[in-house]
């Protein structure tokens, strides 16, 4: 018998992605616990997504409620899922990235992590990487844990918004995803969560997360890191309460980036946030000097 998880919200956001949807959708509706709902967002897509979407509701036996929300004008990630938040009944929030796949207990092991310690906002997991077809071993650097990850946030995200069960609420206290940020929206989130929250984790692989195709945000946006230094920046002076260490840390790594910015900046002779990033190192250099005095 189905077991769902009335709590549950399940969201995935898409564009243009005919060839993949169909997978995370049935990796939904494959969970071994049931979400009370899965909503997709389509961000106006141009080829047979939503008509591949509707079938594929339309083929499965569920008793999750399933619905489809078609934009008319493209918005980007995080305004889709954004949306559905606001659109979610679930007072919890799975997200899907719409090239991922759930591992079938993805959810159930979560939701057991939950009720061992009901004061985690966010529980997440180990991810299985495969890129072009291939598996690829994970460096160190990536692997995931639980509690404090405040500082491990700082140098990347190490939370994948697919391997994300995340309290609705907390959600919205936080201000969702921030709908000005074209890349680096999940950091920029994570790194607002964990400067006040410890966070729950699933050491087993929940998720696959496939990477290597052309139409992913990583390969449109080169100069990252200058999304990453406006987010350090905003916690900074949205945080004051952060520790001695943890203001120290984050500052030094607001001074690693833009350092590699500017040289990039140069190398490539794009100057158009040259200005922007050296006031920014300017900036944490002030900071830290405070510290270090």
């Amino acid at each position: 018998m189905e077991k769902s998880l009335s709590l549950i919200t399940a969201i995935i956001p898409v564009f243009n992605r005919q060839e993949v949807i169909e997978r995370s959708i049935r990796s939904v509706l494959a969970q071994t616990r049931l979400p009370l709902e899965l909503l997709v967002v389509d961000d106006a897509s141009t080829d047979r997504t939503c008509e591949i979407v509707e079938r594929c509701f339309a083929s499965h036996q569920t008793s999750v409620l399933c619905r489809l929300i078609r934009l008319e004008k493209n918005q980007g990630v995080s305004n889709a899922r954004n949306l559905a938040a606001r659109e979610a009944q679930g007072s919890w929030l799975a997200f899907l990235d719409s090239d991922d796949e759930w591992l079938p207990e993805k959810l159930a092991w979560q939701w057991q992590k939950h009720e061992e310690n009901a004061l985690w906002p966010l529980i997440h997991g180990e991810e299985i990487w495969i890129r072009r077809g291939t598996f690829v071993n994970q460096k160190k650097i990536h692997k995931k844990s639980g509690g404090d990850q405040f500082e491990r946030s700082l140098q990347l995200c190490v939370i994948s918004p697919s391997a994300t069960l995340l309290k609705k609420s907390v959600f919205f206290e936080l201000g969702g995803f921030d709908n000005d940020f074209p890349v680096c929206e999940d950091y920029d989130l994570w790194l607002k969560l964990t400067s006040l929250y410890e966070i729950g984790f699933v050491d087993l692989p929940i998720i696959k997360k496939y990477g290597g195709h052309e139409d992913q945000l990583s390969h449109a946006y080169r100069a990252m890191d200058y999304w990453r230094v406006l987010s350090q920046m905003r916690i900074y002076k949205l945080r004051p309460e952060l520790s001695s260490q943890k203001k120290q840390t984050l500052l030094q790594c607001v001074l690693e980036k833009s350092a590699v910015l500017l040289a990039g900046f140069e190398k490539h002779k794009n100057l158009e946030h040259y200005e922007e990033i050296a006031a920014a190192k300017d900036w944490a250099q002030r900071e830290l000097s405070v510290f270090q005095c």
